[in-house]
């Protein structure tokens, strides 16, 4: 696929423009092998990584389809709905809809909690073309009769899995029921547990399948380093670290919203612009710290894994897992923020005499084992260089 170009794949002029003035040149395998299969009218099942591309991979072929239509959209009624589990995830969907959409003349919408229903009610009543909803917010709309589902002949389900992670399930399941019989479905997801796996078999109709890397894996070229630190030493470890520039732009996860807090306050009060970004922040804080992370006025966010895969921010050079994530799925997401479109990343996991069990068992997920860096003392040399040999952190 490596010689395959946008053009190959039978994409319309102007979303072909629309790549060019953005600067995107060649297609990611999930996007060189999806985009066909949806513009002609398979369903799909996409089995992806984070940082794949998969949300262009299917954002152009809705666009195509959907340029087509020359009537106006109905008030209250999308044609294309796509659900994805958090508000960071649904806003960056949006973007990319209006980065290949534009000159096409098709009506966006959003939908998400955190913010007001005036505007969002106001939007539907308008009429859009495309929807990017989260569950939670969209059933609101829909028991209070702002939207209507049975015209939407384009579903999508995003991040299936993390939908299910947080409890969406059921929703997801009323969501499904409501709109067209007579729809094209794409279900894309990171893992496929037998959850996924069953809703699967419920909702796609003989679909293609394509599956970019084994189920799991981390994108090859993050590399990925862990230090045994004692808990109390943490925030001293992370200060220090911060203290070399070719740390430029970093997210560091913490397991709790105190905890984001806690770093956030100490980075400050250390000098280091940061920002802490979790489900307790209003949507509208959540928005202005990301816009700050963007361009660069702050240099570290801190993020509970509501964030883990909504985040899509360019140039991000270290991901630091300050609390190791008790789910080993979630410590692949978390990661994937670095690394993204091609890019080298470096990941850093700092775990106390607690966590190794769980550094165990996101090993023997990955199937890679973390070089292990100093951790017991601050180490002296820069930020990247192993001194240990790169020992398997399980062998430790």
């Amino acid at each position: 696929m490596s010689n395959v170009s946008f053009a190959d794949l039978g994409l319309a002029e102007p979303l072909l423009r629309a790549l060019d003035a953005a600067g995107y040149t060649v297609p990611t395998p999930i996007q060189a092998r999806t985009i066909p299969a949806l513009l002609q009218g398979r369903d799909v099942l996409g089995i992806a990584q984070t940082g794949t591309g998969k949300t262009a991979a299917f954002a152009l072929p809705v666009l195509q389809h959907l340029s087509g239509f020359r009537e106006r959209p109905q008030p209250k009624h999308p044609r294309a709905l796509v659900l994805a589990p958090t508000r960071e995830l649904a806003v960056q969907i949006g973007r990319s809809f209006d980065t290949y959409g534009r000159g096409l003349g098709l009506k966006l919408g959003m939908v998400i909690g955190g913010l007001g229903f005036g505007r969002q009610i106001e939007t539907l009543n308008r009429g859009v073309d495309i929807l990017v909803a989260t569950p939670g917010r969209l059933l609101d709309l829909v028991e209070r009769g702002n939207v209507k589902l049975a015209h939407v002949t384009f579903l999508v389900l995003d991040e299936a899995d993390r939908m299910f992670d947080m409890g969406f399930i059921r929703d997801v399941r009323r969501i499904v029921a409501s709109v067209s019989k007579q729809r094209q479905t794409l279900l894309f997801s990171a893992t496929m547990p037998g959850d996924i796996s069953k809703l699967a078999s419920e909702i796609l109709k003989n679909p293609e399948k394509v599956e970019i890397a084994p189920q799991g894996r981390t994108i090859e070229k993050i590399d990925q380093r862990v230090y045994f630190v004692p808990a109390a030493a943490k925030r001293a470890l992370l200060s220090h670290l911060l203290n070399d520039e070719t740390l430029e732009r970093v997210i560091v996860f913490t397991r709790t919203k105190r905890g984001a807090n806690r770093v956030a306050e100490a980075l400050e009060d250390r000098g280091v612009r940061s920002e802490a970004i979790h489900g307790n922040k209003s949507q509208n804080a959540r928005l202005q710290a990301l816009s700050r992370f963007r361009s660069g006025r702050v240099r570290v966010l801190i993020a509970t894994d509501v964030a883990a895969r909504g985040l899509d921010v360019d140039g991000i050079s270290h991901v630091v897992n300050y609390d190791v994530p008790s789910e080993p799925e979630s410590y692949v997401h978390r990661i994937g923020r670095t690394g993204r479109a091609g890019a080298a990343g470096l990941a850093l996991s700092f775990c106390d005499d607690r966590e190794r069990s769980l550094v165990r068992d996101i090993e023997r997920l990955t199937g890679t084992p973390m070089a292990v860096l100093q951790g017991q003392t601050l180490p002296r040399h820069r930020t990247g260089q192993v001194t240990s040999g790169g020992a398997s952190a399980v062998q430790q």
